[in-house]
């Protein structure tokens, strides 16, 4: 059996540094010389799917939405920000350190508060702001008529049409479709639990669907997919001897401040694909302090479904898990 560690460089996603100049615009330094416009694209393109859109993702009804879908976002901030430069420079003042004060959709943060504060990088976010700029991102069906309704007039998205690069897919981009994608089932539905009916329903959620929408992936994909770890809630989750490696190599990358990178095992047509799953804010009302993120009634109920719970004490950007996926390879 072959280990392969894929560079983030050539899998993940390489970012870029922008610094302002004396004229208060941004110029190219570091590694994003080394980019072109369409590979900075593609690398905003795969962090905004893999990262946004469990808040924000386009498929979600405009009821059962748990945030503005990134359309919406993108309409907004061209607003009042003409450049690329002033777009850019404008979307990472809020994801910084979202505040109410700094929001510009007003409305959305009425109706579904402010965004939960969250590490990234400033290059990663300038590298989504980038592409939400320069190309055309879907948006929800409903999002024209909310637009009319709202802020009058058709609304008509600027940038160009993207297109994929054709080329064969590796296989740590393989799998992290597969995390991405089951990802994005599990977190509009756990969300649009916890913004209908609170904590305690998310969390009876997650105790009757999160494994049946699980295999219910694994099933579109024909993948073995699972969520695991060390410090378990479910004891189906409990990680193998292996994974719980994988976990700490996963977590020594995050303290060290560096972008994890996915993990590769292949052997003959199999592979064995492996991805940190890490905490935000919104995680640790159900995985953080009990009497602080978690409010007792909330932990009394997680103990009423897992009475040897291991998941809590966790803190904002810490591995709380792995994904770990089997598929079978073209080879």
């Amino acid at each position: 059996m072959k280990k392969i560690i894929l560079s983030l460089a050539s899998v993940l996603f390489v970012f870029t540094a922008c610094k302002k100049n004396k004229e208060g615009t941004y110029e190219k330094t570091g590694k994003q010389q080394e980019l072109t416009s369409k590979e900075l694209a593609q690398k905003g393109k795969k962090a905004m799917e893999n990262k946004c859109y469990l808040c924000h993702n386009p498929s979600s009804s405009e009821k059962n939405r748990v945030g503005p879908p990134m359309a919406a976002i993108k309409a907004r901030y061209l607003k009042n920000n003409s450049s690329k430069e002033e777009f850019i420079e404008s979307i990472w003042h809020f994801v910084e350190k979202p505040t109410k004060e700094k929001a510009k959709l007003k409305g959305a943060v009425k109706r579904f508060g402010v965004m939960p504060y969250q590490k990234y990088s400033q290059e990663e976010i300038e590298a989504i702001a980038h592409f939400m700029y320069e190309y055309k991102i879907e948006e929800p069906e409903w999002f024209n008529q909310h637009w009319e309704e709202n802020h009058g007039g058709n609304y008509k998205q600027i940038g160009k049409e993207w297109s994929e690069d054709k080329h064969e897919k590796d296989l740590a981009s393989i799998g992290l479709d597969y995390a991405k994608s089951t990802k994005a089932q599990l977190g509009k539905n756990l969300m649009g639990a916890m913004q209908s009916e609170g904590v305690i329903h998310a969390l009876e959620f997650c105790n009757v669907r999160a494994m049946p929408l699980t295999d219910s992936m694994a099933t579109v994909h024909n993948a073995n997919i699972k969520r695991v770890s060390d410090r378990n809630r479910n004891p189906n989750n409990k990680a193998s001897e292996k994974e719980k490696e994988y976990l700490q190599e996963f977590s020594q990358q995050i303290q060290e401040g560096k972008e994890p990178q996915p993990i590769v095992e292949k052997n003959g047509n199999q592979a064995n694909f492996y991805y940190p799953i890490v905490t935000n804010d919104m995680c640790l009302k159900c995985h953080g302090e009990v009497g602080q993120e978690i409010q007792q009634e909330t932990y009394n109920k997680i103990l009423k479904f897992y009475p040897e719970d291991k998941a809590i004490g966790y803190d904002v950007n810490e591995v709380r898990g792995i994904w770990s996926i089997e598929f079978k390879t073209n080879e």
